[in-house]
């Protein structure tokens, strides 16, 4: 692993620039489409009115339409009522990437969720806020850097993750990103490094350990007029090998490797203010299965 790739999550990144952590653009863009609302030439002119016979018809459709949605949505056998250990792979109304809906927890290890349910689903909301942490600015602050790994590893690699963490991210890498030593942002800039997982996926699970592929997006870079590394956005998939130690999820590996990258939107380019904006005024979620 080259020490350039800040989110390689202690294993290798299987593409990518050393100076930059995503090897595509991603985004997405909807559009809308405007229907006329009558005579064009006459703004005062109304849609005609339906005869009494189409109104009927219209109104039995619905009434069917509000019937079959209700009856679909009681669930009845359905793994969606199932308690979150309870559901199986596969079923019928139950959608392998379908939210479920379940709170994931209820306390935090400081700012970092904590307390995930043993199961598959537990494990997948634990490494999904688990790949927000260690892909965060945060993580270029040796002390804050070490809080968050010996938070999240597991007591057997927690000394072998922390060693990996604090050699790839050294003085001169930081100084490479243009960063000050204590992994800040220059005076008028602000860094930008954050992580929005987009789905989950269980690779294999026991009551004890598990294996979870977390599909991310990704801002990162340095706001500011001089800046020389604009910020970025990119796709990547980072896989966790978790433990349970007897009262939560924890970290025995990392890895981490490019895609897959949507095709790249035509969203206009906001300028470097309104991205220092959002970052700062837009806060983070709690991720859950």
């Amino acid at each position: 692993m080259s020490p350039g790739d800040e989110h390689d999550y202690r294993g290798k990144d299987q593409g990518g620039r050393a100076d930059d952590p995503y090897s595509t653009l991603g985004g997405t863009r909807q559009t809308r489409t405007r229907l006329p609302d009558g005579d064009p030439g006459n703004p005062t002119a109304r849609r005609p009115v339906r005869n009494s016979r189409s109104l009927v018809t219209i109104t039995g459709i619905v009434v069917l339409l509000v019937a079959a949605i209700a009856f679909a949505n009681r669930g009845g056998g359905s793994d969606d009522d199932a308690s979150p250990g309870a559901k199986s792979s596969g079923a019928a109304g139950s959608g392998p990437t379908a939210a479920t809906g379940t709170k994931p927890v209820e306390g935090k290890n400081g700012t970092i969720p904590s307390g995930f349910a043993r199961d598959e689903q537990g494990a997948q909301s634990a490494a999904a806020n688990y790949a927000v942490a260690l892909g965060s600015a945060e993580m270029f602050n040796q002390e804050q850097r070490r809080d968050i790994v010996q938070s999240l590893a597991d007591s057997s690699t927690a000394t072998k993750l922390q060693s990996g963490f604090d050699a790839d991210y050294s003085q001169g890498f930081l100084e490479q990103i243009g960063l000050e030593t204590d992994g800040s942002a220059p005076a008028g800039s602000t860094f930008v490094n954050r992580t929005l997982p987009a789905g989950t996926k269980v690779k294999s699970y026991s009551s004890s350990t598990a294996e979870i592929e977390v599909w991310c997006s990704g801002l990162f870079g340095l706001t500011g007029e001089k800046s020389t590394k604009p910020v970025t956005s990119g796709w990547f998939t980072v896989t966790m090998q978790l433990k349970w130690n007897g009262s939560d999820w924890k970290i025995l590996e990392t890895s981490q490797r490019s895609g897959p990258s949507p095709v790249t939107g035509d969203n206009p380019v906001s300028g470097s203010d309104e991205i220092a904006d959002a970052v700062n005024q837009f806060g983070g979620f709690t991720y859950a299965r």
